[in-house]
């Protein structure tokens, strides 16, 4: 869906963190935020070979350009976004944990890079699926966490199932647009990804896990 021209892109005094990892609907809350006429960024740094202690600084150095931010490695700096921008929103995209990595390693491949070697450990999920999802696991639990006593700073947006205006609006305090919720990369990686079926992992039990995560905080 095209960006709405007609948006004042003017810089809002609250920030707007998306925090969800990559492939769970990123692409479309971005360009759902761009919509509501915010300043949208991410992902940054992704294409370099290697990341170092720096990257804290040089994300806070183009924070001032924006009011939003999504993708990496914004998903890994929620805490530290929160610490320099109190009052910020943070916005959690969520996916079924099996889709996710189907999604992820068909997006992704055997091609490497630094952030997802950054975050993971290994650059890419082909051969490394229990430590990708061991991982993706862990951010959610550590995210609900954090906010388990701010529910109005957080918002949990399942956007794959639900790609919804309401919801995402509601947190923002924004009127809902007279368009469908955008929705992007449902293409060759989307059918791509189904052809995989389901990835055998070393521990099923990362399945109940994400069961007992979603009981308690997606209902």
């Amino acid at each position: 869906m095209p960006i709405d021209e007609s948006a004042e892109h003017k810089l809002k005094p609250v920030k707007v963190f998306g925090i969800g990892f990559h492939k769970t609907g990123t692409k479309s809350l971005a360009r759902a935020l761009e919509r509501l006429g915010y300043r949208v960024t991410g992902p940054n740094f992704t294409l370099e070979s290697r990341l170092g202690p720096d990257l804290l600084d040089r994300c806070l150095a183009i924070t001032s350009d924006y009011d939003a931010f999504q993708d990496n490695p914004w998903a890994v700096l929620y805490k530290e976004m929160d610490r320099h921008f109190p009052g910020s929103k943070f916005i959690l995209t969520v996916r079924d944990p099996q889709d996710w990595l189907r999604s992820a390693t068909a997006y992704f491949g055997t091609k490497s890079n630094g952030m997802r070697r950054y975050i993971y450990g290994r650059g890419n999920p082909c051969h490394n699926a229990g430590r990708y999802l061991r991982r993706y696991l862990q951010h959610y639990e550590e995210v609900m966490r954090y906010f388990a006593r701010r529910p109005d700073d957080l918002l949990v947006f399942d956007l794959i199932k639900h790609p919804e205006w309401k919801p995402l609006c509601e947190f923002l305090g924004c009127d809902v647009p007279d368009a469908p919720f955008p929705s992007a990369n449902k293409g060759r990686y989307h059918k791509a990804a189904r052809a995989l079926g389901p990835i055998p992992l070393n521990r099923a039990a990362f399945q109940r896990v994400w069961y007992t995560v979603s009981f308690r905080w997606l209902t």
